[in-house]
């Protein structure tokens, strides 16, 4: 099962990174800021965070604790404008630190004990916390970009991101051949 784990795990993760990407593609630089409330996250926050987060877990992760003190997760989610071009640069880099820490796991390092704000957890209880978390955020993102661009089903070119509504059908009679 370990042996399966990782490769499966990777492919997750880059599922989401991938509806991430389709739905930052829909965005216009305007619509990565906008918050529908003073309590809610901007995409671009979210975005902020969700980076961070990743380049600190995933530094040194095996012998240091996964909350490094350069990482201000509070600075995450301060609204200030943040460049587009260092946004996603930001954006990107956390997840090439991210995906290359996981590609070079081996098995056996998943039972490893590392530290998360000095709490103790596996390494793979560290990664299904971290798949959680991510995939929680992107809901997010996606569900904000659906509100800002008043659009029932996002779409990138002719694909959908998710199964239309009333579509179910057409959907399972597309996987089954029919």
């Amino acid at each position: 099962m370990q042996t399966e784990y990782l490769p499966n795990i990777i492919s997750v993760f880059n599922q989401y990174r991938t509806l991430a990407k389709l739905t930052i593609f829909q965005l216009d630089e305007d619509d990565f800021f906008y918050k529908p409330d003073s309590e809610s996250n901007s995409v671009a926050i979210i975005m902020r965070h969700v980076a961070g987060n990743m380049i600190s877990r995933r530094t040194n992760f095996l012998t240091t604790d996964g909350e490094k003190p350069d990482h201000n997760r509070d600075v995450d989610f301060e609204q200030g404008y943040l460049a587009m071009r260092k946004l996603m640069h930001h954006w990107e880099h956390g997840w090439q630190v991210f995906i290359n820490k996981l590609q070079s796991l081996k098995p056996n390092d998943l039972q490893k004990t590392i530290y998360i704000r000095s709490k103790a957890h596996s390494v793979m209880e560290a990664i299904n916390r971290q798949l959680a978390h991510y995939s929680y955020h992107i809901g997010q993102m996606v569900f904000l970009t659906k509100h800002i661009k008043n659009i029932d089903t996002m779409a990138f070119g002719r694909k959908s991101l998710s199964i239309p509504k009333g579509k179910s059908q057409d959907f399972n009679n597309e996987k089954m051949g029919k």
